[in-house]
Order: structure tokens, then C-alpha cells, then sequence
């Protein structure tokens, strides 16, 4: 089982359509794969079909009062599976100041799921939290959605240097899996120039696959629906595919490299 935490402290950068439209592409590729909700507005559970109001638990319940996972899995749209949020969620920060190992909260619940999915996405707050610490704590790799723009690298500078901290005190295998380019407008100078120099700062962890300005994918979640399940034929479903086959490729060359090595 792989753990992904989609992560970035801005908001609006796509993190919540990317853990959506990911993990829909990777369900829609036969694997089997459970959407994590960790943000308390609860955007990621409602993109997927899942009524958030009418949730018997929430992953509050597994953080806070420490009930298994597999105890509130909710079925979304194609055959995903998702722990969802809701307002509850809101205070949790404050219930987990008191609770033992409360960075290591999320990690130990999943470990009780291992041999049961292929994949994790975890949507994470748009903020440096306990709840984006417990992502990071329990993540394999970190993708971290990015849009062209001029405050961008600086955002990531902070991310990145929180991201080392982590890696330090709390899990030291946890790495940068890949920074994917949002919102994405060619025409524009400014994209161009933020784009050429992420491309000299990451190198290779920038992923090829870059997900446009697309009206379909923007429209996507009022209905609950993943992009592939809205509209396949759109821009924005064939590029949140091509990241997810792009994805796929980079696990399997590695498990090569590792093999070999």
C-alpha cells in the first residue's frame, strides 16, 4: 500500500480537485484505492457523491476517538472508497493536543488497512496543521499541486522547509513524489516563466503532465462527480489520466531501481 498526501499550506491550488480526480483515475485503472478527507470544509467527500451532512462518522472519529478505519469507509462514484469530513472536524486540532502520539494519530490507523488497498490520497487542509502533520507522518510521498503564479515558489520554499522538519523528527522516508503544475495557461507569460523554473529547481520530480484551466473540471464537483465520470472527453480528464498513468510509470520504474539496487 502507497500513502500520498496531496499537500500544499496555500489554498486554491487544485489540492482538493487533484485528490479527487487522482484517485478516481487510479480506481478507474483497477486499483484499488481509498480517498482520505482530512479538511474540515469537506470538498474532496462531496466531489465523490458523498452526502458530508448525512455521514454516520467521519475521519474525527478515527483521529479523535480512535475508531477503526475500515469502520467508516463511505462508497463514493467508481468504486471509490472514502473516509470523509465534515464540520466536526473543525475542532479536532484542539482534541488532539491532549491525546498521546497525536502526530501518529492517522499513520497507526492505516496500518491496520495495509493489505487492503493499493493506493492512499490524502487531501490536506490548505494549512501547516496537526492534521497536515498526521498526513505527513503517515505518507509515503508527497504530491503538491501548484499553480504558475507569482507567489508560488515562495509558498513552496515554506512547504518545503516544513516538509525537512517532518522528515527529521517525525518520518524520515517521506519524500517529495512529485509537484504537478494546476490551472495551467499556456498563453500566459508569467506561467511560463514560474513553469521553466520549477523545471530547474525539481528536475525530474516535476511531473511532465501538466492539468489545464478547464471549465468541465471546475464544474465537476457541484454535481459529485469525478472528472472522468462528468465528462471523459475533456481536457481535464485526459490530463488527471495521463497524471495518474504518468504516476504509475515513476512507482514501477522505482520498483525496478529497487530490485536492481
Amino acid at each position: 500500500m502507497k500513502i500520498f498526501a496531496i499537500v500544499n499550506q496555500k489554498g486554491g491550488v487544485g489540492k482538493t480537485t487533484t485528490s479527487v480526480n487522482l484517485a478516481a483515475c487510479l480506481a478507474a485503472m483497477h486499483r484499488r484505492v481509498l480517498l482520505i478527507d482530512l479538511d474540515a470544509q469537506g470538498n474532496a467527500t462531496m466531489g465523490c457523491g458523498v452526502d458530508k451532512s448525512q455521514l454516520p462518522a467521519t475521519i474525527f472519529d478515527v483521529l479523535v476517538l480512535g475508531r477503526p478505519l475500515n469502520e467508516v469507509v463511505a462508497e463514493g462514484t467508481g468504486g471509490l472508497h472514502v473516509v470523509g469530513a465534515n464540520v466536526d472536524l473543525t475542532g479536532a486540532e484542539i482534541d488532539l493536543i491532549d491525546l498521546d502520539a497525536r502526530e501518529y494519530r492517522l499513520k497507526t490507523a492505516l496500518a491496520e488497512i495495509n493489505d487492503q488497498y493499493d493506493y492512499v490520497v490524502i487531501d490536506c487542509p490548505p494549512a501547516l496543521n496537526l492534521l497536515t502533520v498526521n498526513a505527513l507522518t503517515a505518507a509515503d510521498a508527497l504530491i503538491i499541486p501548484m499553480q504558475c503564479e507569482y507567489y508560488a515558489l515562495e509558498g513552496l520554499s515554506a512547504l518545503v522547509t516544513t516538509i525537512q522538519r517532518v522528515v527529521s523528527q517525525l518520518n524520515p522516508s517521506l519524500k517529495i513524489e512529485g509537484i504537478i503544475r494546476t490551472m495551467f495557461d499556456p498563453r500566459n507569460s508569467l506561467t511560463k516563466d514560474v513553469s521553466l523554473q520549477l523545471q530547474s529547481h525539481f528536475g525530474d520530480q516535476l511531473y511532465r503532465t501538466v492539468i489545464p484551466r478547464n471549465v468541465r473540471l471546475a464544474e465537476a464537483p457541484s454535481h459529485g462527480l469525478p472528472i472522468i465520470q462528468y465528462d471523459a472527453n475533456s481536457n481535464g480528464a485526459k490530463a488527471y489520466l495521463a497524471l495518474a498513468g504518468e504516476l504509475l510509470r515513476r512507482e514501477s520504474a522505482n520498483r525496478v531501481t529497487d530490485v536492481t539496487h
